[in-house]
């Protein structure tokens, strides 16, 4: 019994110290850092985007889940898009220094906040959308509903529209433990003694992005994250039932990991979820796959970046 006690007044004061850590420490630091680009108003609250290059063509970087600042995670992706491209970090709400919303997070509703961000921003379409894991999701919505818009879609290891299985109960039980760890600032710690400044910078990351990513990833639970994370699996099961446009040119780039990975959720091997996705989307979808992680931009930015000129050559006469 002296034992349990101990341990449990030992976890108490880390989280004690923890949550003092991130409101004291962190939280300051975080209410310091400007926005990487512009605040605009979009359905009653503000959105992020951030922009670099110039070109006439517009690459739209959309993120994935749970990216708590993804205008500085996309930085060496954008700036290497950008030697010939105009290219917009898109920040939904809810992440990095968007605000945060009440309206329902459906596949559709992130269709038109996107929309809306970028028409308040002064871009007008069609656009070279760029979407990486569930923001493929969002991508092929988007093309299904505005095809005239979307010049083209280059996936970076997007989610596969072909199968639908609700997300489990214990789903929200796991969030409300991260929400906790959250708050007993274990993820700020954690952000901070992990991160290596070092190799981020040898992979194109300025100090002000490392400062924010860390910074940031104390907070990326929120309400409107945890919203989205719950109706993730919605936002396949809204989208599937979408035809994809045979005249919108797609190109799906998947990581190593992804393609010979097994993953025990879905019901078949990850080549075969992959084959049935690109089926789907019609026998015009190319792919390739290349080394690295589900987050295949941090180490193959240069050869995203020639994919997709050669996407956008097709797409454009």
């Amino acid at each position: 019994m002296r034992i349990v006690l101990i341990l449990l007044a030992v976890f108490a004061s880390c989280a004690v110290a923890g949550a003092v850590y991130r409101k004291a420490v962190v939280g300051p630091r975080k209410a310091r850092m400007e926005p990487f680009g512009r605040l605009v108003e979009v359905f009653g609250g503000t959105m992020h985007v951030r922009e670099a290059g110039d070109g006439p063509d517009t690459i739209v970087l959309l993120p994935g889940m749970g990216i708590a600042l993804p205008s500085a995670d996309f930085g060496p992706l954008q700036r290497e898009l950008a030697a010939r491209h105009r290219v917009v970090v898109v920040e939904y709400f809810g992440t990095g220094f968007s605000g945060g919303t009440d309206r329902p997070r459906t596949s559709a509703n992130y269709v038109e906040e996107i929309r809306a961000a970028l028409s308040a921003a002064g871009y007008e379409p069609p656009y070279v959308l760029m979407p990486h894991s569930i923001s493929g999701v969002y991508a092929e919505h988007y093309a299904a509903t505005y095809p005239d818009e979307v010049e083209a879609i280059v996936s970076l290891d997007g989610t596969p529209t072909v199968h639908y299985e609700p997300l489990p109960p214990v789903m929200r039980f796991a969030l409300s433990i991260g929400e906790f760890q959250q708050a007993a600032g274990t993820t700020a710690v954690l952000a901070r003694l992990t991160v290596n400044r070092k190799k981020l910078r040898a992979a194109g990351y300025t100090d002000r992005e490392l400062d924010g990513l860390v910074a940031f990833a104390g907070y990326a639970l929120n309400d409107t994250v945890v919203e989205q994370i719950l109706a993730s699996s919605e936002f396949i099961r809204q989208t599937m039932e979408l035809p994809f446009p045979g005249s919108v040119p797609y190109f799906k780039i998947i990581s190593r990991q992804t393609y010979e990975r097994p993953n025990k959720q879905i019901p078949m091997s990850p080549q075969e979820y992959q084959r049935r996705h690109l089926e789907r989307i019609g026998p015009g979808a190319r792919y390739e796959v290349l080394d690295g992680s589900h987050f295949i931009y941090l180490n193959n930015a240069a050869r995203i970046a020639e994919i997709a000129d050669e996407v956008i050559a097709v797409a454009r006469p």
